[in-house]
């Protein structure tokens, strides 16, 4: 499934509308996924639970991300990339749905998990049409602007539904994510151009792919250092009056900080990830296990936009090198991928809830993020350890004199992996 020649891809303008398209649907899922960590207090309040309790609905949205991400693209396998991607958030409108109607505690729950089996499957097959759109050497910023679209959420979707639903009503702010996925659905009908599905697509092919040892290891640093974010971000909302000693209404400005931490990081991640993707992720770990520490010693919306840059510079290479080294069948890979983020999200709302509710403190939790981080760089520097070259399949072909790295295998980008 290699990328096809230049005269074969959609004209420029053609381009960046889908990428529009795909922006905006990114927006809303960006808005469902991050918001309820701002009204976690309103929730818990409503429903009669702590917030820890609360931030479980964090984590079941987060499992729906790792369950429906390979089911779902599993499924649509056989489908054109177009199709799939207005069913996924057709999906994602239904469960958003469910959570503005949720009676309780339970079925908002359940709602919430609804709403996030779409997430992965969604933005693994919006990067390979991005990637496979874009011109040559570009591939990481088109796959980085669709992630600009979540990032935005932060700046602009999340404060302004957080703000609703602490004037309003938690609900409120699903009804209004509802009504961002119906009109994601139109923009993707009308604006992704239309390709036949690929004639050798399988399941087999998929889980071949999946195989890659290299492809497994950019999974685990996913799945462990993007942990290191989210196990202090879960609990911003707390922090920021409880530590920080701001108004509950400045939450909405502090999270609108992290939205813009979250973009800086981005639009960064996607030209680095161009000229040297490697040492882009390595980058973001390091520096993210870095700032975790001093954000502890020192617990400041300034540093609550550089811990969400640096974390969210590992993205982008990430995705990038994992849809590379999954050759010919990326569109699991590309979605496991962020189910593997999810997991991310999951591990590190609970780890560092066990540490809060341990009594060791709101800050604790950013002590665990910078653990995290630390883990996930061990499991990456793992991949660049291992010198051997692969092929498509994973099995391993010998070495060039001297044990050097061979060229890596062709990519469906049309590249020789780096």
């Amino acid at each position: 499934m290699h990328l096809s020649s230049s005269h074969d891809r959609p004209p420029a303008v053609r381009v960046s509308l889908a990428l529009l398209a795909l922006a905006i649907s990114a927006f809303g899922i960006g808005t469902s996924e991050f918001v309820i960590m701002g009204l976690l207090p309103e929730v818990a309040a409503d429903l009669r639970t702590s917030v820890p309790a609360a931030g479980n609905l964090v984590a079941a949205y987060a499992i729906g991300v790792v369950v429906g991400a390979p089911l779902l693209a599993v499924a649509g396998v056989r489908m054109s990339r177009k199709r799939l991607l207005v069913a996924l958030m057709g999906l994602f409108v239904v469960g958003n749905l469910l959570s503005a109607l949720a009676p309780d505690y339970g079925w908002l729950m359940f709602g919430r998990f609804a709403a996030g089996l779409p997430h992965g499957a969604f933005f693994g097959v919006g990067s390979v049409v991005a990637a496979r759109m874009a011109r040559e050497g570009r591939e990481g910023r088109a796959v980085a602007s669709i992630l600009l679209g979540l990032t935005l959420a932060n700046i602009v979707g999340v404060p302004g539904a957080t703000l609703l639903g602490q004037n309003v009503g938690w609900q409120a702010t699903f009804l209004v994510v509802t009504v961002i996925g119906v009109l994601s659905v139109i923009a993707l009908s009308f604006l992704i151009p239309y390709t036949p599905p690929e004639p050798q697509a399988s399941l087999r092919r998929e889980l071949r792919a999946l195989r890659n040892r290299r492809v497994l290891l950019f999974l685990g640093t996913a799945m462990i250092g993007f942990g290191g974010v989210f196990a202090a971000y879960a609990y911003l909302a707390s922090i920021t009056t409880e530590v920080m000693g701001l108004p509950d209404s400045s939450v909405m400005w502090v999270l609108a900080l992290a939205g813009v931490g979250m973009t800086i990081g981005v639009a960064a991640a996607g030209p680095l990830t161009d000229l040297a993707a490697r040492p882009t992720a390595y980058a973001g770990l390091a520096g993210l296990a870095v700032v975790l520490v001093i954000f502890y010693l020192w617990p400041s919306p300034v540093m609550v936009v550089v811990i969400l840059a640096v974390g969210f510079l590992m993205t982008a290479p990430l995705q990038t090198m994992v849809i590379r080294y999954a050759s010919d069948a990326p569109t699991l890979a590309a979605a496991s991928n962020h189910s593997a983020f999810n997991l991310a999200n999951a591990g590190g709302v609970y780890l560092g809830g066990l540490a809060i509710s341990a009594g060791w403190g709101w800050m604790s939790s950013a002590l665990v993020g910078a653990a995290l981080a630390v883990a996930g760089l061990a499991v990456m520097l793992l991949e660049r350890l291992d010198r051997r070259p692969e092929h498509e399949d994973g099995q391993v072909v010998g070495a060039g004199l001297g044990g050097e790295v061979l060229d890596g295998p062709p990519d469906p980008l049309g590249h020789r992996a780096r």
